[in-house]
């Protein structure tokens, strides 16, 4: 699978914490697992929006065994991203260890339905263990991956190539882990989602990115491009100025190119969206919308707005701040964490924002594709 990495000599090597309040940042985060879900599994051909994803995390299941099974899918998946967001991860992303402990979480979750998958053999099915490299042979498209005996024996050559990169090494080794990783396939299944997920984790602490952007969106977007580049990264060297290993290098620069393209992308997209003047306009109106209809109550948006610059404010505050009794500031911060516009980790905590995925297409258009309310 040589070369992991792009060589300086070949002349082929050519980021967003945006300035968002401490719980503007924490609430945008918790949104950003949902899209990077969302777009993970729609990558694998699961389609599970995230207003579905959202009530899976509140144990809000459909009776359809199938969408239940995708909900809890997804939760699955949000769950081990909260870890690596919590720092699970950090300095093992590309590890045997941390692979296999990403594979294992994710897995655990899963219903016992989705955790079977076709063998080679007409009829077969093999049981996914979690954690566990795989024990079987394996084809992905026209790539037959390296035998199950060999798989130990090459994570351990890729843990040494991705353990410690330099500064500019680490983030183009988040895109070229990507394929080496799928190239090798250690698991008999679940590949991508791990991937992406150590890819998103190799980005986090390179970048610190606070989890407030991903790149799987950008990939599921242009996803022809996406597993063409894949394809096309698991050819050989085509001749001796093409690298000095087995696989073309050309291909694993290009991919690194349109891996990293497409995480500029996705950063510029989160920039535009989150300028608190934009944001703050976008939520103004929808306030103002609900106290006319007289679902929220007046002053709705200058306690929204006024939360969204500071990142939090104590619950003591808000009479103060709006000119309002105690009881008329109860019902205020009351009636929007019913809506789950405002959150409060316990009683005497401070409120902050949150990012309701049913609200997204308002608060942020172009995240996530809209859908009906429907169960």
């Amino acid at each position: 699978m040589e070369p992991l990495l792009i060589s300086e000599s070949g002349g082929r090597r050519g980021p967003l914490r945006a300035s968002l309040t401490a719980g503007v940042d924490h609430a945008l985060a918790g949104l950003v697992r949902a899209m990077n879900c969302y777009y993970s599994n729609l990558i694998e051909g699961h389609d599970t929006h995230p207003i579905d994803i959202e009530r899976a995390l509140k144990a809000d299941f459909s009776e359809d065994p199938e969408k239940r099974d995708l909900q809890l899918e997804a939760r699955a998946h949000i769950t081990t991203q909260e870890w690596i967001d919590a720092g699970g991860l950090d300095g093992r992303a590309a590890s045997s260890e941390g692979l296999k402990e990403t594979h294992r979480r994710f897995c655990e979750m899963l219903p016992e339905d989705l955790l079977w998958v076709k063998g080679f053999k007409d009829g077969e099915r093999i049981k996914v263990i979690p954690g566990e490299f795989r024990e079987h042979d394996v084809k992905v498209g026209e790539h037959i991956a390296i035998s199950p005996g060999a798989v130990p024996r090459f994570m351990k050559r890729f843990e040494e190539a991705y353990r410690k990169p330099g500064k500019v090494d680490s983030i183009i080794a988040a895109a070229t882990a990507h394929h080496r990783f799928a190239w090798v396939h250690p698991f008999i299944d679940g590949n991508g989602r791990v991937g992406r997920l150590m890819s998103y984790a190799m980005l986090r602490e390179a970048l610190d990115t606070g989890g407030v952007w991903s790149v799987a969106r950008g990939l599921a977007r242009s996803i022809e491009d996406y597993k063409r580049h894949l394809a096309v990264c698991d050819q050989r060297r085509r001749n001796d100025l093409d690298g000095r290993g087995t696989l073309s290098e050309e291909a694993l620069a290009n991919f690194a190119t349109y891996f990293l393209t497409t995480c500029l992308d996705q950063i510029a997209f989160m920039e535009r969206l989150v300028q608190p003047g934009e944001l703050s306009g976008r939520m103004l109106i929808w306030a103002e919308e609900e106290v006319k209809a007289d679902r929220l109550p007046p002053k709705t948006g200058q306690l929204l707005e006024a939360i969204l610059y500071r990142g939090e404010l104590p619950k003591g505050d808000v009479e103060t701040l709006l000119g309002v009794s105690e009881r008329t500031a109860r019902r205020l911060y009351s009636a929007l964490m019913e809506r789950g516009v405002l959150t409060s980790e316990r009683k005497q905590a401070p409120l902050r924002l949150a990012f309701p995925a049913v609200l997204a297409s308002r608060w942020m258009p172009g995240l996530f594709p809209d859908k009906k309310d429907k169960h």
